[in-house]
């Protein structure tokens, strides 16, 4: 069983960080250091998927109904999904402390 980021010490980690095993990345969730965070009108939303071909980090996934939204552990908040959405239906908000 993996220990969670609190209880690694020194010794668990990597030389040089490397990846020694393949998909490990997947295990990191780089969206934590995030400013900006996507919020969502999906009245608007004409399913087009435009922001999940400009997502440069490949965070966005299509839900159930149809609709696509950014995972909120590995998106970085850049806000090129709002830019690029032709209907404005991406709105990007200031991450509040938790």
């Amino acid at each position: 069983m993996a220990k969670s980021e609190f209880e690694l010490t020194w010794q668990d980690i990597e030389i040089g960080a490397a990846v020694t095993e393949p998909g490990s990345a997947a295990a990191y969730k780089t969206g934590d250091w995030k400013s900006q965070r996507p919020t969502y009108d999906f009245s608007r939303c004409l399913k087009c998927g435009i922001c999940y071909v400009f997502c440069p980090e490949g965070c966005v996934r299509q839900n159930q109904k149809g609709h696509f939204e950014a995972n909120p552990y590995y998106c970085k908040g850049c806000g090129i999904c709002a830019y690029e959405c032709p209907t404005r239906v991406i709105v990007m908000r200031e991450e509040e402390e938790k």
